[in-house]
């Protein structure tokens, strides 16, 4: 057999098998090749590769606000050459921008988006904050660079976000949506089609606690490492889809004695094992391998373990590819390997000949589906000798690794935005255009009539606030949510159409997989009844001004929270479709999930998720073991949490969606204390993008409604902003935001707060329950947060995606010695806080709640209508 190498022999045999390796790249012909230098003028060579600039018509560029720029030399001098070229060049973009790929190859394809920030005249990319989207999926759900890189740009480093997706369609819009008035940009992106089978059916084993099974086949992937165990790096032309390969040192953990090998024969690929697509040949004839003595060599104990980091934001499930080849047996059934993925023993025995009907050097790969991964966690590979192996076999070789891929299986929440070019706009033959131009006509003709006929039903079927609510004819929710829904381009141009789609595949978040089992549509009441066992009262988990929320459970076994409305709630029939509306497009891990109404017979019911550890509030407040308070760290947590949730509100779609109720009420916790916002009756659509607010009646609950709002009547997110800011004051002190039983300086937290924040002693107010727990240079930054989010103007109080990066810097403060709120710019205007103007705002907001004032659709209406008292003067809410 061909002789195999270790270590000092290996790089010669690598050189001769990289040049085996680039003759087989340059093999592969790839039917979609798009290479992309965004913000170029000419075209760039990278590598053996050239990428043709943005605006040559090879794709069709749609941005009436962008802006090419170009990176100084020195900006780029401590980049590779290859690396230089791509990266000196970016289209920065300052409103919703997409580009649009003729796609001739349905079926998978590599998406690759280069990011290098730099800063160009008054554009600095290192202060970039933006989404990234398909038509069917969120590439990039917010992508904003670390605070170090934020701080001195050049720490931050080139980056390369690869994704594998199954397009289906004729025409790929890859969408980029600048965030809190930031910028977006991109310096180069790829789009390569590759064979189906790259990505098997049916080939992967799941390694699960909870037998869940997902389909990686279909799925859109992201790429988190992809490494050569054993060799040396590869470049993206020495790949056959131009992937990188890293070398594994980095990885690598544990004390066990490993040699590299290299194998400078010929593999041996046959049918049913990899194929040189798979990988290239250098990571097959390449790999590491444990030492083995006479003495220790059937100890299962010793093995070989790489430890991969994951950056994870949310638990997520992965698709784990191990490569193997036989180059080190001398003889057939001498290599059996044990393998492990984390907790798991995902191969036990495993002999590389019997799979290659006894052949060596025979390339192979596996599959492993790991269900769901710790967000704070790292996920280990491991391989040993074989515990099936009864017999010492002196000279048998040690176990051994050839390459590892691990993938995201892809499941960022939100709604995909889609800014397409007009569908006319290539189009030269005048018949199809006149034939596009009828059929649109007739479409539209016969859809008019339909929304004129049911807006009249529903003119004459639906009720006063004040009068009881029939069935209504609204559609399903799981038909609703199937279609898309276009609206005006935010940037006001008319070579775009702005879409937001909510059926997107891997649309929700894993922790949202209980909630999609049953999907939102109507209930029948009948199965309400039985649910609920009659709405019996002992199933009540809470009260609010809507009505009373059961937990129930269905027929199939989910267990739902259900709200239904009395009789004597002041909240009607515009509260319940409101909800409906809003959260039949909605879907994130921090927000409440819909699963489905019921409006028979009367009755307006809404079905939730069911919340384990109920709201915020309760366990702020809690008494016993069953309700025990949450620790500092559990209430970070949670206020990071709802601070997303709010994010993903302000952020997700053209125009914001303003919450108006946010309160630690309004705060759910799940079954791992994970925070959701829920009850989104109140809510209301933000302003256009060339607006500053929306007028509008005033709502919200007393002690968190923002009292600009109140003087104003102005409504924008940062009114949401300020009742999170009452939130996390509420979430430290642990006492009601009004106590009309406290002292007059204490009555109102929001000026206890602020009063003692002042004078930079927070600390003497701080909850005693978790007071020895904070410590002091977390609870400085956090209460600088609060102030911020307590100014008296909404221009001075700072965007959510602002607080989610300053309680994040909290919990980093909280968790690590020696940093200090120093370490970053400081964000304090305590000062300009004083208590006598939030008293002033009080009396504001106490005299407001008996003024009329004009409704969102109409002229005029009484107090009851706008005010709703009873959500003032409650704190526990709805």
């Amino acid at each position: 057999m061909a002789m195999v190498i270790k270590r000092q022999e290996v790089v010669g045999v690598l050189e001769i098998i990289s040049v085996l390796c680039v003759s087989v790249a340059a093999a592969y012909t790839p039917v979609d090749n798009y290479l992309i230098s965004c913000g170029s003028s000419v075209d760039t060579p990278v590598g053996r590769r050239l990428f043709v600039a943005d605006d040559s018509g090879t794709v069709t560029l749609t941005s009436p606000e962008s802006a090419a720029v170009k990176a100084s030399p020195s900006a780029v001098s401590g980049l590779a050459d290859a690396d230089a070229a791509m990266y000196q060049s970016a289209r920065v973009f300052t409103a919703p921008s997409s580009y649009a790929f003729r796609i001739r190859d349905p079926g998978r394809h590599f998406v690759r988006l280069h990011f290098f920030p730099f800063v160009y005249r008054d554009f600095d990319l290192a202060t970039a904050s933006f989404k990234v989207s398909t038509q069917d999926a969120v590439l990039i759900d917010s992508f904003a660079l670390a605070p170090a890189a934020r701080i001195n740009a050049s720490s931050a480093a080139a980056a390369c976000e690869e994704f594998l997706l199954d397009v289906a369609r004729d025409t790929l819009v890859v969408t980029f949506v600048p965030l809190a008035g930031r910028l977006a940009f991109v310096n180069a992106v790829e789009v390569v089609s590759v064979p189906r089978n790259l990505i098997g059916a049916g080939r992967a084993k799941t390694l699960s606690s909870s037998g869940q099974q997902l389909a990686p086949a279909v799925l859109p992937l992201q790429t988190v490492h992809r490494v050569n165990v054993g060799g040396s790096a590869v470049a993206a032309d020495n790949d056959t889809f131009w992937r990188e390969w890293t070398t594994d040192q980095q990885f690598l953990v544990g004390s066990a004695s490993t040699q590299e090998v290299a194998y400078s024969g010929k593999l041996n690929y046959l049918a049913g094992g990899a194929t040189p697509a798979d990988a290239p040949e250098m990571v097959y004839a390449t790999a590491r391998e444990l030492v083995m003595s006479e003495s220790n060599w059937v100890d299962t104990s010793k093995q070989i373990s790489w430890q991969f980091d994951l950056d994870e934001q949310q638990p997520s499930s992965y698709l784990v590819r191990l490569h193997f080849c036989d180059i080190v047996g001398k003889a057939p059934h001498l290599l059996r390997i044990d393998v492990y993925v984390d907790s798991y023993t995902a191969m036990l025995g495993f002999d590389l000949s019997n799979a290659g009907n006894g052949a060596l050097a025979f390339p192979y790969y596996s599959d492993f589906i790991l269900d769901s991964k710790d967000p704070a966690g790292r996920l280990t590979v491991s391989v040993g000798s074989s515990s099936t192996m009864k017999m010492n076999m002196s000279g048998s070789p040690g176990p051994i690794l050839n390459g590892v891929e691990i993938m995201r299986i892809h499941s960022v929440a939100g709604s995909v935005v889609v800014i397409e070019p007009m569908a006319g706009e290539k189009k030269k033959n005048l018949a199809v255009v006149l034939g596009s131009v009828g059929g649109a006509f007739a479409f539209v003709s016969i859809a008019a009539a339909v929304v004129i006929v049911f807006r009249k039903k529903e003119e004459k079927e639906t009720p006063t606030p004040t009068t009881s609510q029939p069935s209504t004819p609204w559609m399903p929710l799981l038909g609703r949510i199937s279609f898309r829904s276009a609206v005006p381009s935010p940037v006001g141009s008319g070579s775009a159409r702005f879409t937001v789609d909510t059926n997107t595949p891997g649309g929700a978040s894993p922790s949202m997989a209980a909630a999609s089992v049953v999907p939102s549509y109507r209930f029948p009441f009948a199965a309400l009844l039985d649910a609920t066992r009659n709405f019996d009262d002992g199933l009540v988990v809470g009260v609010g001004g809507f009505g009373k929320v059961y937990a129930a459970v269905l027929q199939d076994g989910t267990k739902v929270a259900v709200k239904r409305a009395s009789p004597e709630s002041r909240q009607g029939a515009r509260e319940f479709r409101t909800e409906i509306d809003l959260l039949s497009g909605l879907r994130h891990r921090h927000l409440v999930s819909l699963i489905g109404y019921c409006d028979e017979q009367e009755e307006m019911i809404l079905l939730y998720e069911y919340m384990e550890h109920g709201s915020l509030r309760s366990r702020l407040y809690g008494g016993g073991a069953a309700t025990a308070p949450l620790s500092w760290a559990q209430r970070l947590e949670a206020c990071v949490g709802a601070a997303r949730g709010l994010l993903y509100l302000h952020t997700a779609t053209g125009k914001p969606v303003i919450h108006r109720d946010v309160k630690t009420s309004n705060i759910l916790l799940d079954n791992d204390l994970t925070a959701k916002v829920a009850d989104f009756g109140l809510s209301k659509a933000g302003p256009d993008i060339d607006e500053t607010h929306v007028s509008t009646a005033v709502r919200g609950s007393f002690g968190y409604v923002d009292p600009e709002y109140v003087r104003t009547r102005k409504l924008t997110t940062k009114s949401d902003v300020y009742s999170f800011g009452v939130v996390l004051l509420e979430a430290l002190c642990a006492r009601p935001v009004v106590d009309p039983r406290l002292p007059k300086p204490m009555v109102n937290l929001v000026d206890w707060g602020l009063h003692w924040q002042g004078r930079d002693e927070l600390a003497m107010i701080v909850d005693r329950r978790i007071a020895e727990a904070v410590r002091p240079a977390a609870l400085r930054k956090y209460g600088e947060t609060v102030a911020r989010c307590l100014a008296d103007r909404g221009a001075d109080r700072p965007a959510m995606e602002d607080v989610v990066w300053s309680l994040q810097f909290v919990m980093r403060l909280q968790e690590v010695d020696g940093l200090d709120v120093s370490d970053v710019s400081s964000l304090n205007m305590v000062h300009e806080l004083t208590p006598s103007s939030h008293a002033r705002q009080r009396s504001a907001v106490e005299s407001e709640a008996g003024r009329e004032g004009d409704d969102d659709e109409r002229g005029s209406v009484t107090d009851g209508e706008y005010t709703d008292a009873w959500q003032m003067v409650n704190v526990r809410g709805r």
